[in-house]
């Protein structure tokens, strides 16, 4: 049992590695249709995969990149020639992660509410996710903010979801990311956010403390504290930042192996800066980094998707470029410069 929990550190240890983060690639086939829609192109497993692949052989993306989350689907796959995607990651230093969840569902008896489902079977898909080489896994809860809403109900529903989850991995040898987002849909000021946000992340560690989670070897992915996105007067890059770790060093126990954020919806340089002014804001107890899914694939894709053979060389620099500004960003070392160097 202590080889198991000394793993389940390192490998968290690793995800937060300082300069590093997490490409999140694990659009369920729903979400990456609607992507792929939106650049013209057709959703086939066939596109998925030279899609993702494409991403994943990109030149030095583990110089940036600890680990990728991958859906179901996408762990099970092979490239043209025959290697599995997971083989792929692994040659450039790249740790296999998987979304485990079932998506966030309508929360009963709590309308405007979701709850995330997918604890039915877990245990046995884990011990097969190990089989297939995956080092650390997702669950995603969906918080969001309106009139009367959050309820109690609907944190403690999540939270518990989530740490029962947690718990399951660990047994597993699988480190858990869990992902409780608060939602920036909606016209929310500031001040709003970080009431909720710190609500919820209290709720789901006390959660965690219950079933007996080791936080040395959980990873917490965060959205940041920020204005709605209709919000008449949007807070600021400074003031996100500092609303952020306020509200982070409010509520996350320091024993926590490390914090990456979600973007959320934001902009990818938004998304950026934001995450480096946090780092630049000094010594924090658990390292700040990230794992951002369209903040990183965003303009990649648009690339991509307009000549997946001829521009395939040019969609990887761009990945990769991302990953660079975003590792500069981990540690507090970016700047509008290095930008558009």
């Amino acid at each position: 049992m202590i080889d198991k929990l000394e793993q389940l550190v390192e490998i968290a240890r690793q995800m937060v590695a300082p300069g590093k983060g997490i490409l999140a690639i694990d659009e369920s086939t729903g979400t990456i249709k609607k992507r792929f829609d939106g650049v013209g192109v057709e959703s086939t497993e066939e596109n998925r995969l030279d899609y993702r692949s494409m991403m994943l052989s990109t030149p030095g993306l583990g110089e940036h990149i600890s680990g990728a989350i991958l859906f179901d689907e996408t762990i099970r796959q092979k490239t043209a020639d025959g290697t599995p995607l997971v083989k792929l990651m692994e040659s450039q230093g790249i740790l296999p992660g998987i979304k485990v969840d079932k998506g966030a569902k309508a929360l009963a008896g709590f309308e405007g509410e979701k709850v995330t489902e997918g604890l039915d079977g877990l245990r046995e898909r884990l011990a097969e996710y190990t089989e297939l080489g995956a080092k650390f896994a997702k669950w995603r809860a969906v918080i969001t903010i309106a009139d009367d809403i959050p309820t109690r109900a609907c944190l403690e529903a999540n939270a518990h979801a989530l740490a029962r989850y947690a718990a399951l991995c660990q047994e597993a040898g699988i480190v858990p990311i869990v992902e409780p987002e608060v939602l920036m849909d909606g016209d929310h000021d500031l001040d709003t956010s970080y009431d909720v946000t710190e609500a919820t992340l209290k709720t789901l560690f006390h959660e965690l403390y219950e079933q007996n989670v080791l936080l040395e070897g959980t990873v917490l992915k965060a959205s940041m504290v920020i204005s709605g996105s209709e919000a008449s007067n949007r807070a600021g890059p400074d003031e996100v930042a500092e609303a952020t770790l306020d509200c982070l060093l409010n509520a996350v126990p320091a024993a926590t192996a490390g914090i990456v954020f979600l973007s959320g919806g934001q902009g990818d340089v938004e998304a950026t800066a934001h995450l480096d002014a946090m780092n630049k804001m000094g010594d924090l107890p658990w390292p700040l980094s990230f794992s951002y899914g369209r903040a990183l694939q965003a303009e990649c894709l648009k690339t991509w998707a307009a000549d997946p053979k001829g521009n395939r060389e040019k969609a990887q620099q761009i990945l990769a470029h991302r990953a660079r500004m975003n590792g500069l960003a981990a540690l507090g070392e970016w700047s509008e410069d290095e930008e558009n160097a």
